[in-house]
């Protein structure tokens, strides 16, 4: 079982993130708009669609000194394709989080936690959200408190009991009225259905744990 992924590992992993966020569009788009307006799926795809291009020369991770700089990479991709409120977090998530791997060249559970520690606050630093708000963070909070627990344990088992969380925090979205967002309007309406930036926090998560667990 890997303890760690290397640099150039760690940009394969973004990229089997991408790939799987892209495919997921129709599923996010369904979702949202149960409680938004339809377009949270093709923000996403889009979003990695530009993560995707951003990794495609391989010469990147020989340029790359730290994963503090894959990390803001991919972060920068998804705000300036983007746009709106969905592309300022999920980019925040990644380029807040990346700011805790400085000099940083393996991505193993101690990183991970460090990243989704850092990420969280900036994510909640930039967008004021709070647990039970119905949002990502809804997510995003167990995964952290998960790693936190796990971050000694190898990448793998670090990364799935987040993954695992997160799908929890997910679930429990819909038992939660939308305060913040478009689907605030619903009020108790939004009840019933899972926020889907918490959907997309779950998915990247899970697609980690993927890619690493298939490696050898």
């Amino acid at each position: 079982m890997r303890s760690g992924l290397a640099l150039g590992e760690t940009r394969a992993m973004f990229q089997h993130i991408a790939r799987q966020m892209i495919a997921s569009q129709d599923l996010l788009s369904a979702a949202d708009r149960a409680i938004g307006d339809g377009d949270h799926g093709v923000g996403m795809a889009r979003g990695f669609e530009a993560v995707l291009e951003a990794l495609e020369d391989s010469s990147n991770a020989v340029k790359m000194l730290d994963l503090k700089e894959l990390f803001q990479k991919v972060g920068m991709a998804l705000v300036t394709s983007m746009g709106g409120a969905s592309g300022i977090i999920f980019g925040t998530w990644f380029t807040g989080g990346g700011k805790a791997l400085a000099g940083k060249t393996v991505f193993d559970g101690e990183a991970f936690y460090n990243f989704l520690e850092s990420g969280l606050k900036a994510v909640q630093d930039r967008g004021k959200a709070k647990a039970g708000e119905k949002t990502m963070v809804d997510a995003l909070i167990p995964a952290c408190s998960a790693a936190a627990e796990f971050h000694n344990q190898d990448l793998p088992e670090v990364i799935q009991k987040a993954a695992l969380a997160a799908a929890a925090g997910m679930e429990n979205t819909k038992q939660m009225v939308a305060t913040v967002g478009k689907a605030k309007t619903l009020g108790q309406r939004s009840l019933g259905f899972a926020d889907p930036g918490a959907i997309s926090t779950h998915l990247i998560l899970e697609a980690m744990f993927e890619y690493v667990a298939s490696l050898p």
